[in-house]
């Protein structure tokens, strides 16, 4: 098969749709005669797939605009990496894996991007078909812009879309129940699903961890790895889940959200704190940021007041 760089030659969530279809149904099936754990609503299945479905139509409207942008930035590459190297797709393999956590990280963290990418975390169910609960606004958001120093560098676009379309297809698979634990070195290096069942948990020790999408070696690196416990089940959503299943609303509460509280902001430093801070930050400190739950969970678990200095940090994050 002849690669080229500027186009690829196939694309890895294409071809894996049937493999998607069947193995929603086998896990469906399987839960049912009681062989596996796997938890599904009628509702909120068919909200999933009609998510993953915008979001494709989304993706088809925005894609070409996105790829013309990473084909005029490939003009100005540093260096010419060969496509058909191997060892160009052992480095693009590390080098976008980092960039997909940099980007699930900034989604989670600053509230412009989560707005685009809290529809993924607002089923409360776990299971094959979240996973295509995907994002109708990403190409809007921006986010796409992380992987453009990736084509600068020299890795041709055609390269980046494939690496990033074997990394989604990777990350269906961890979106389950039905698979306790893999063996302890795979966990030790690889993103799994108790790892990504943490990442989609709303209790308190669990918000804002586990980034990974192939690796979770970046968690551990820097920070933000936290391990799956027996003895505290996930519990799944958001923080105030939305309770319908209107798609309109999934997939823009939180866009409406902003709009809502840029009309009411009283001066630049609160528009940029509306729109960049953390999700939850507000002026007063009146709400709360994933920080201050997490900070009032520790207090009750070492038996301080949450009012006390070392309980919580009462002073809003900065934008």
């Amino acid at each position: 098969m002849t690669l080229d760089p500027l186009k690829p030659a196939f694309d890895p969530v294409t071809l894996a749709i049937p493999i998607f279809v069947l193995t929603i149904i086998g896990e469906i099936v399987l839960s049912r005669f009681g062989k596996i754990k796997a938890r599904y609503e009628a509702r909120d299945t068919a909200t999933s797939l009609l998510m993953g479905l915008g979001s494709s139509v989304a993706g088809l409207i925005t894609g070409g605009a996105i790829f013309a942008v990473s084909l005029w930035a490939y003009q100005y590459r540093l260096f010419d990496i060969p496509m058909a190297a191997w060892w160009a797709w052992v480095v693009i393999f590390f080098l976008e894996d980092l960039t997909y956590y940099v980007f699930h990280r900034v989604a989670h963290e600053r509230r412009f991007w989560w707005a685009s990418h809290v529809n993924h975390h607002t089923s409360q169910h776990y299971n094959l078909a979240t996973a295509l609960r995907q994002t109708w606004t990403g190409g809007v958001a921006g986010t796409w812009l992380l992987w453009i120093p990736l084509t600068l560098l020299g890795f041709p676009p055609a390269m980046i879309a494939i690496q990033k379309g074997i990394s989604l297809v990777y990350q269906y698979w961890v979106h389950t129940e039905a698979v306790r634990r893999m063996p302890a070195w795979f966990e030790a290096i690889f993103n799994t699903p108790s790892h990504h069942r943490v990442h989609h948990a709303r209790n308190p020790q669990y918000l804002d961890s586990n980034y990974a999408g192939i690796l979770i070696i970046w968690d551990r690196m820097f920070g933000t790895f936290v391990a799956e416990r027996d003895e505290e089940p996930c519990r799944y959503g958001i923080v105030k889940n939305l309770g319908d299943f209107n798609i309109l609303r999934v997939a823009f509460h939180e866009w409406m959200a902003i709009g809502q509280d840029l009309a009411r902001a009283r001066s630049l430093r609160e528009m940029a704190g509306y729109l960049f801070g953390p999700p939850g930050w507000s002026p007063d400190g009146s709400r709360e940021t994933s920080k201050i739950i997490k900070a009032r969970w520790a207090a009750r678990q070492a038996g301080l007041s949450p009012e006390s200095p070392e309980g919580t940090d009462p002073t809003p994050v900065a934008p």
